[in-house]
């Protein structure tokens, strides 16, 4: 028997996804239509021997509960959401709640970031893990650039694939072999937490509470993987499809492409160029011509002679007569007006350098202006007819007046 945890962190992580994030748990933003952590799930109820799914995070159980009820009846298999006190770092929620884990004495469990996208290839990474007798955790491995693999967690191993160093977001360059943020572990893992989480609560008592974070909070990169490394208990497999982080509104586009290949469309509705998503409530006119590398959500209307590519609209937005939307996510229920233009700028890795990643970068440049990035309509959002905006980011419930270039529309 295995399980599958995947960790979701909280409301007040994902900052950088806003103001996507102000209304919808980053967990559960529609990638290629399903809610991100839905591609996590689908692909752990591939394996026959997992029975159950534990999410783990510090949102409320009332954002959670409506998806994870909906998740148990679809896919039939034991969903549960576990909600931290407080946040417990990415080690801490998973020590606090190992009761729950190691219940059923299951032979090792999976452990996926709740913020990647990929082709999880979990059957192949038990199996790895299994052939290791001795291994604790098992990371999965992409190869990245050297100037890229900085902002990872970067490891060094040796020919028998052992962990040999591991350090989190190193300040200089370790290796180009990065974590992939998708993990197979066994319950021995437990006993090395149980060593960290008394080693950081005698500090934390030893120092009167002064200039220690709370015991319970534990990093699973640095006080797990980090003292594991070089004892010939962790190990990597490396993986050359694709992988990605969703860390941004733009990773989002990007990873939407990826995963629209997953899924088929309606494209009997308008003319389509694949790939594309289109929900079955919505509504689009036959004029419109939607694609590559769309989604569309429950109960979208798309007005006849549109144009969009690259892009997400979600639920309940309405699309005016002869727009055009490239690069921008377009929020729920906001309604962009005829004969407007709502565009971005991509943010995809370096097509001509082998193995480069996102570059999720700041909002802002050292010059204090907005770094080219991806449109983003919050909630609620209403473009008037014949408006050009570009690179821009709306907040919730705006009504604009004019067109905008290159700002933040607070």
């Amino acid at each position: 028997m295995l399980k599958a945890v995947i960790l979701i962190g909280g409301p007040q992580k994902g900052t950088r996804f806003r103001p996507l994030s102000l209304d919808i748990p980053k967990p559960l933003f529609p990638i290629a239509g399903l809610p991100l952590i839905q591609h996590h799930i689908a692909a752990c109820t591939k394996l026959r021997e997992c029975k159950e799914i534990l999410i783990i995070g510090s949102y409320t159980t009332t954002q959670m509960t409506q998806f994870v009820n909906d998740m148990q009846k679809l896919y039939r298999v034991i969903i549960r959401y576990l909600q931290e006190f407080t946040p417990l770092g990415t080690g801490g929620g998973l020590y606090h709640f190992r009761d729950q884990i190691r219940a059923g004495n299951p032979s090792a469990f999976f452990l996926l970031n709740g913020d990647v996208c990929a082709d999880f290839p979990l059957r192949e990474m038990y199996e790895f893990h299994e052939e290791k007798p001795n291994a604790i955790v098992t990371i999965m491995g992409t190869e990245a650039t050297r100037q890229q693999s900085v902002h990872y967690g970067c490891m060094v191993c040796n020919g028998s694939n052992a962990v040999t160093h591991y350090v989190e977001k190193p300040n200089s360059y370790v290796s180009t072999l990065i974590n992939c943020g998708v993990y197979v572990c066994s319950l021995n893992v437990f006993q090395v937490m149980a060593e960290a989480f008394q080693k950081k609560q005698d500090g934390f008592y030893s120092g009167n509470g002064q200039g220690t974070p709370h015991p319970g909070y534990m990093s699973w990169e640095q006080d797990v993987l980090a003292p594991l490394a070089g004892t010939n208990k962790l190990y990597s497999m490396q993986v050359s499809s694709w992988w990605s982080q969703v860390k941004t509104a733009g990773s989002a586009i990007y990873a939407n492409r990826h995963c629209l290949t997953l899924h088929c469309t309606r494209d009997d509705v308008c003319q389509i160029i694949p790939d594309v998503y289109i929900h079955p409530s919505a509504t689009v006119d036959s004029t419109a011509v939607i694609g590559p590398n769309v989604s569309i959500g429950t109960g979208v209307t798309i007005k006849a002679g549109v144009r969009i590519k690259e892009s997400i609209i979600l639920e309940n937005a309405t699309v005016n007569e002869h727009s055009l939307i490239m690069y921008s996510v377009v929020g729920r229920e906001a309604s962009v007006g005829e004969w407007s233009r709502v565009e971005g700028t991509p943010s995809d890795p370096d097509p001509n350098k082998p193995f480069a990643k996102m570059d999720n970068r700041p909002l802002f440049n050292t010059d204090g202006r907005l770094n080219p990035s991806i449109t983003i309509l919050g909630a609620g959002v209403v473009v008037p007819a014949e408006t050009i905006l570009l690179n821009s980011i709306v907040l919730p419930h705006k009504h604009l007046a004019r067109s905008f270039k290159h700002e933040i529309i607070l």
